[in-house]
């Protein structure tokens, strides 16, 4: 039996139909594989050609070493860096100012202040009484937890009945003791100088060594102590980082490090080796006068232009003065015999133990 003519072709066509479309699926399927090997679209020679020429551009350029070139305060702070790193080896330094500002300006800014303050006290002095470097180390191990003036109104007794390494090493620590009680913690700094004066006699001969590495063997002594004698008796710079000075700095913003060895290294890249002593002075005495822990003079300090902090402390100028300590206060000093230098700028001795 034949069918229909019409039926025949309409029924060619749907299956002509479902073909085609089968077709086109199948090569849309395909193209898209093409297209997400590829990372393109068919159709976009010219994008593809630029993904590959930036994937080429990015395995050159992992080939070739970087070759930054440091600023040139970068470079100084390097080299700084080499200096406190003979000194001190392993230790960090902060790459960028926590501030923000620029390591250059970081630079200008902490220099000037500390030029500023050379002015404010050009008689800046190890504030401690000494007569030579035994003397100096000793008196240094006893101001843990105390004030340089109780040393000062201490020492006096002490060297008078044990003037040299040997005399102290063969001392009876209960007389030591007594001597010491007023410097607080007088049982524990007892065993520290007659154990110091001990290895000063038998490993150096009775006299005080003038190189880091041999000062902080000695007992009682660490880099803070060794750095003041350096500094102090023998001419070799050295940055004394003592609660004062990590309280400016940080104020600063010279650095926001707070272990003391970091906050060495880290100042240290900020100046030359030559002033590094000269500095611990500035900011030491600083810290005691005006820039105090609690109420900062703010109104009565000369670098307040250049200071992070100013307005923590007090800002009115006739209130501030009165927060003024030692001679910037018109009061007494922390040494018993001064330098002549301070005592011509104003300065006033401290009073002996006992008096007044």
């Amino acid at each position: 039996m034949k069918r229909p003519a019409g039926k025949t072709a309409a029924k060619k066509a749907t299956a002509s139909d479902k073909d085609s479309a089968a077709g086109q699926a199948a090569a849309g399927r395909t193209s898209a594989r093409k297209s997400a090997a590829g990372k393109t679209t068919p159709g976009k020679p010219a994008a593809k050609k630029a993904v590959a020429k930036k994937a080429a551009a990015e395995k050159a350029a992992a080939r070739k070493p970087s070759a930054k070139k440091l600023a040139p305060a970068e470079a100084l702070a390097k080299d700084a860096a080499v200096v406190v790193g003979k000194a001190a080896p392993a230790k960090t330094i902060a790459t960028e100012p926590p501030s923000g500002e620029s390591r250059t300006a970081l630079v200008r800014r902490a220099r000037r202040i500390n030029r500023e303050l050379a002015e404010v006290y050009p008689y800046a002095h190890p504030e401690l009484d000494f007569e030579n470097p035994f003397q100096l180390i000793i008196a240094t191990v006893l101001s843990a937890q105390t004030t340089d003036l109780r040393v000062n109104q201490t020492t006096p007794a002490l060297f008078a009945r044990y003037p040299t390494p040997e005399d102290l090493a063969a001392a009876n620590p209960e007389e030591v003791e007594e001597i010491l009680r007023p410097t607080g913690f007088f049982r524990a700094k007892t065993k520290s100088v007659i154990g110091l004066s001990k290895v000063l006699v038998e490993e150096f001969g009775g006299e005080v060594p003038g190189r880091l590495e041999d000062l902080v063997k000695l007992p009682g002594v660490g880099r803070k102590t060794a750095f003041v004698v350096l500094g102090n008796a023998f001419g070799r710079p050295g940055i004394t980082v003592d609660t004062h000075f990590q309280r400016l700095v940080r104020r600063w913003q010279w650095t926001d490090a707070t272990d003391p060895d970091k906050i060495e290294a880290a100042v240290g890249a900020l100046f030359p080796k030559s002033e590094w002593t000269m500095l611990s002075h500035h900011v030491i005495f600083h810290g005691r006068r005006i820039c105090h822990a609690r109420k900062p003079a703010c109104g009565a300090c000369p670098i307040a232009p250049l200071c992070p902090a100013y307005g923590e402390g007090e800002t009115d100028p006739e209130k501030a003065r009165k927060l003024l300590k030692y001679e910037k206060g018109g009061f007494p000093g922390q040494r018993l015999k001064p330098p002549q230098a301070y005592l011509d700028a104003g300065g006033i001795p401290a009073p002996p133990l006992g008096a007044g």
